[in-house]
């Protein structure tokens, strides 16, 4: 089951690598996938797919297949941050990001409420939402660009 928060019109397709993301949650019987068009709200990502897993081996081996398919299809994941724990696992693939969390987990952070009540909130308060829900993301990349 996949919403959006806005509908793509006819002309704007579905990007590869978002069907990409599809499939592999498909694949692995990820539950509750929410696809979120944050483009205009961020700069990191143009979407945000949040997903569940039934289990912290479940949410590894769904976050896992996410980015064997990514690799295998041409597009290099640039990290993968919380597959120890298994808790909360994000895969940035630069223009998509994918949370896939256990159910309590997601239920405690939110991140679709979030995402979804940024697009009605004021200027200066949308500018301090997406450094809160993307510090695994910037954290990553600001690992990778030290190396």
């Amino acid at each position: 089951m996949t919403t959006r928060k806005r509908l793509r019109t006819p002309e704007e397709p579905v990007s590869p690598l978002q069907q990409i993301v599809s499939s592999a949650l498909e694949d692995m019987k990820a539950v509750n996938v929410r696809v979120l068009d944050v483009r205009g709200l961020t700069d990191i990502a143009d979407t945000m797919v949040i997903a569940s897993g039934t289990s912290d081996r479940h949410v590894r081996s769904i976050a896992d297949n996410v980015t064997q398919k990514a690799k295998k299809a041409g597009f290099r994941p640039l990290g993968t941050e919380g597959t120890r724990d298994g808790e909360w696992v994000l895969v940035d693939l630069t223009d998509i990001l994918v949370h896939v969390m256990l159910p309590r987990v997601r239920e405690f952070y939110g991140l679709e409420s979030l995402w979804e009540g940024a697009a009605a909130a004021a200027p200066a308060v949308r500018a301090a939402v997406p450094k809160a829900a993307a510090s695994r993301a910037t954290g990553a990349r600001r690992r990778r660009q030290a190396r």
